[in-house]
This record gives structure tokens, C-alpha cells and sequence, in this order.
């Protein structure tokens, strides 16, 4: 998912015109050959958690079905045993779940990160090589620019411009430290 765009010179921008580009970036780090074999393979990885967190969902139903057809027959503290231990189990699977979550979360995130530095890199060269002077993300998460060509970055003439328009001068420089005069460390 990338296009091309080439904006007219702007103040403080090289050249004639600047090439822009935009990538779905974590889309394109997904839909690599390597991205889905590695995801593929942690969904594969997890798969006997989640087949046992299921089996452990399923137990606690059948129990709930269970107490629910007994409770005319048991007794009062039979029922409340049961209830109780129901109540383990739900809590025990929980747990679990969070747990199972978390930890392929954090191994997505690791698989994606390790990932997506690669693609950034060979992202910079391609871009560099075509002569774009900007690569924006387009999937909306994180900050828009990817990579920019040192020749866009405006900062120095937008705040030497604001100063000039401000008026106010710089302030002085900071008084030296006896540190600094002695050149060793003040007390």
C-alpha cells in the first residue's frame, strides 16, 4: 500500500520538488513472507493453550449444568460445596486466561518488533534509493513520519523565523559554575 506524491519546493526544502510517500506500515510488516510464517508459527505455539483453556471452559459449564439439574436433590451445604467449587475453577480459569493473553501479546509484540526494524531498515534504503524525501505510515498508529530526509526538517528556520518575528532576544548565556573556571568539580 504505497503511493507516491511530489510536492512543489517549500521554504527551508531542497531541490525542485520533494517525493512523499505512504505505507501501511504494519501492514506491510505482517504481510511479509517472514511476518506470516512467524505469526503462523506463534498461533501454532499457543494453539494447546488455548485447545486446554477451552477443555477447562467447557468442564466449568457442564458443572454449572450439573449443579443446576441436582439442586433439588442436594442439600444445602452439597449445593454450596459445589458453588464453591465452580467459583475455584472460573476464578483458576481467569486467571489463566489473562495469563495466556498477556504472554502472546508480549510474544506478538517481541515477533512484530524484531520484524519491524528489519522492514524499516530496507524501508529507509528503498526510499532513499527512489529519492523520496518523506515516508509517512498511513495505518494511523504511532507517529505519522517513518523517515525523513534531512533537507525537510524545517525546525532551525521555523524558530530562527519566530524569533525574528517575536522580537525578544536570546537570553544570556548561563553565568559559569566554579567548576567551570577551576575545571574541577565545585563543592
Amino acid at each position: 500500500a504505497q503511493t507516491s506524491h511530489s510536492v512543489p519546493n517549500a521554504p527551508g526544502m531542497g531541490g525542485s520538488h520533494q517525493k512523499v510517500a505512504v505505507i501501511m506500515f504494519q501492514a506491510a510488516v505482517a504481510r511479509t513472507n517472514e511476518g506470516e510464517r512467524d505469526f503462523q508459527n506463534l498461533e501454532k505455539k499457543f494453539e494447546p493453550k488455548n485447545v486446554e483453556l477451552k477443555k477447562q471452559n467447557d468442564e466449568i459449564t457442564a458443572l454449572k449444568k450439573q449443579l443446576q439439574a441436582q439442586s433439588k436433590t442436594l442439600s444445602a451445604s452439597q449445593r454450596q460445596e459445589k458453588v464453591n467449587e465452580i467459583n475455584e475453577k472460573q476464578k483458576t480459569l481467569q486467571q489463566q486466561v489473562q495469563d495466556a493473553r498477556s504472554e502472546f501479546q508480549n510474544a506478538m509484540g517481541t515477533t512484530f518488533n524484531t520484524l519491524a526494524k528489519k522492514v524499516g531498515a530496507v524501508m529507509t534504503s528503498y526510499a532513499q534509493q527512489h529519492g523520496y524525501s518523506v515516508v509517512l505510515d498511513a495505518s494511523g498508529q504511532g507517529s505519522p513520519v517513518l523517515w525523513a530526509s534531512p533537507t525537510t526538517d524545517i525546525t532551525k528556520a521555523v524558530i530562527a523565523a519566530y524569533n525574528k518575528k517575536s522580537g525578544v532576544p536570546p537570553p544570556p548565556p548561563p553565568a559559569p559554575t566554579p567548576a567551570s573556571k577551576t575545571g574541577k568539580p565545585g563543592k
